[in-house]
């Protein structure tokens, strides 16, 4: 797999939560090339089916990452065609200033989000942290221009050229959660040289970032009787403690607590101790801020466990991960489910 390439081109596609609708049908085309069928659900989940050698015997196991991003959303047009934004999903003001963006409006318009330089800060302002409400987007277009073209309401995402750092490191927009999207993509070609009885339910889902939507409905209609969910973890970065996050390129995180089955996720560690997986331990004793916290309640309750990517400067325009983190995740979570029924319930006992 060309890890590097589907990175780029995925993260720098836009999908802003509530308008996934063309990624949707991207990551629908990358999917055909492994599942035996493919949809698109009517909130625009992205649902791909690999059908195990069980037969009706097999078990339904449903693996999810979420497609959708963080973004802003135009909230007003001044007089002098300064635009000014809300968030969608967690976006960090602090961030947002001197960045480059594309408005989707009639046309994709180009634009900037301009500060104040610090020669005309008063004292006060040196102190107070940025308000999104004080930033605005200037396209260089007049008040007129910028109405023909955009409107109340339109999506704004971030303009990023993806970068190949050292030591196979890839820094982008919006590896939440794309590099789970791929770590999907992984699974289903480890899967192709891998038996397995089970049938596999892969879902890229949406809305994660306002609310675990996607996954919600996905869970509730597919109604598996397992899932796996994949998502990003803080990775280790100066000035954060040690417990909160792990490194980068040093496997990913397999995440222990209430909300996660504990004797599958057992056994989903011994086995990467036996294939010389690596992997670190992400301790969750609450809510995991992740689809695994909807996935596990929906229906009569489904046994489900989280498997996360190490990923530095999370919910920013340079998101860093190890591609060797993805390979992992993907690797691990094939292997797992290629187990055997019979050899999988032992490890239950």
């Amino acid at each position: 797999m060309d890890y590097i390439n589907i990175l780029k081109d995925l993260s720098t596609y836009p999908g802003v939560s509530g308008q996934e609708d063309k990624l949707s049908g991207y990551i629908a085309k990358l999917f055909e090339k492994y599942c035996d069928s493919v949809e698109i659900d009517e909130f625009y989940n992205v649902i791909g089916i690999k059908k195990g050698i069980g037969g009706s015997g097999g078990r339904r196991i449903m693996v999810t990452a979420h497609l959708d991003e963080i973004g802003l959303m135009v909230k007003s047009i001044d007089e002098k065609g300064f635009i000014t934004v809300s968030n969608i999903g967690g976006v960090d003001s602090k961030v947002l200033l001197a960045q480059e963006v594309v408005i989707h409006g009639k046309k994709e318009i180009y634009g900037i989000i301009g500060a104040k330089p610090p020669h005309l800060l008063t004292p006060e302002e040196i102190k107070k942290a940025v308000k999104m409400e004080d930033l605005v987007i200037d396209t260089g277009l007049s008040a007129e221009e910028v109405r023909k073209y955009v409107s109340v309401g339109d999506i704004v995402t971030f303009k990023v050229e993806p970068l190949v750092l050292q030591n196979n490191r890839f820094s982008s927009k919006s590896l939440d959660n794309r590099a789970g999207v791929v770590a999907l993509l992984d699974i289903m070609e480890n899967l192709t040289l891998l038996n397995h009885k089970d049938d596999v339910w892969f879902v890229a889902t949406v809305q994660e970032e306002v609310g675990l939507r996607g996954a919600n409905i996905a869970a509730y209609n597919i109604n598996p009787d397992l899932a796996i969910v994949i998502d990003v973890c803080h990775g280790q970065i100066p000035g954060t403690p040690k417990e909160s996050v792990f490194p980068v390129g040093k496997g990913p995180a397999v995440a222990v607590g209430p909300n996660l089955h504990r004797k599958y996720t057992k056994k989903m560690i011994e086995l990467a101790k036996e294939e010389n997986i690596p992997y670190q331990i992400d301790v969750e004793p609450g809510d995991t801020g992740t689809e695994a916290w909807a996935v596990q309640v929906s229906r009569e309750g489904i046994p489900t466990l989280l498997v996360s990517i190490p990923l530095k400067y999370m919910h920013t325009v340079i998101e860093t991960l190890s591609i060797d983190d993805i390979k992992n995740t993907g690797r691990l979570i094939a292997r797992f489910i290629s187990m055997t029924g019979n050899e999988m319930e032992e490890g239950l006992c």
